[in-house]
């Protein structure tokens, strides 16, 4: 698990590979990632948007961003969290995920931006 902490607000990270998902003889490996963010601030937050930077092994990058998570735009109270599971598809057995989330605090309106650690995206089987 990777974490990191960018004004009062905490992103951790947990990655699983989806075997039963993947089709490595076509080279599709489906990797599904745990994020939690939780509100170590003092102010009631809001996730209104995402960006990703997606990184294959063969030098491949992609860049995905749009309106919140998982079709969901939560609003964080101090001292509580929110967790979700979403996925993503990589053409090789390893790569790695970073970005950022854009946040409102609430009760001032005014937004800022939140990082998303980098994690490694990679199939178990590679690390024997």
């Amino acid at each position: 698990m990777v974490t990191a902490i960018t004004e009062g607000i905490k992103i951790s990270v947990e990655t699983m590979y989806q075997e039963e998902y993947s089709n490595p003889s076509k080279d599709q490996f489906m990797f599904a990632y745990r994020i939690e963010v939780e509100n170590l601030s003092d102010y009631t937050i809001q996730l209104k948007r995402r960006q990703w930077y997606i990184f294959d092994s063969n030098g491949t990058e992609r860049e995905v961003e749009g309106e919140g998570v998982v079709g969901q735009q939560p609003i964080i109270e101090p001292g509580n969290s929110h967790s979700y599971v979403s996925g993503c598809q990589l053409s090789t057995e390893i790569g790695s995920m970073k970005g950022y989330y854009s946040m409102s605090r609430i009760a001032m309106d005014t937004d800022f931006i939140v990082d998303i650690p980098e994690f490694q995206l990679i199939a178990p089987y590679r690390l024997n």
